[in-house]
């Protein structure tokens, strides 16, 4: 098994990856845009929901964060 399979695998960090597209999309990014920023660990959480709330639209903070 490889390192990847090893990660998909892991239970705890899929409950972490669905709480951070429901926190996105709380936040107001869309659900496919919620779960691309949520598999992504590099990118910050806090960071992703900031530029929502300082009024930037959603596609737009997804292409910053991309």
């Amino acid at each position: 098994m490889t390192a990847a399979e090893t990660i998909a695998l892991d239970p705890e960090l899929e409950r972490i990856e669905a709480w951070r597209v429901e926190r996105l999309e709380r936040a107001g990014y869309s659900r496919e845009a919620a779960e691309q920023l949520a598999m992504r660990h590099d990118i910050d959480l806090h960071r992703a929901v900031d530029l929502i709330g300082a009024g930037c639209p959603p596609d737009i903070a997804l292409r910053i964060l991309l």
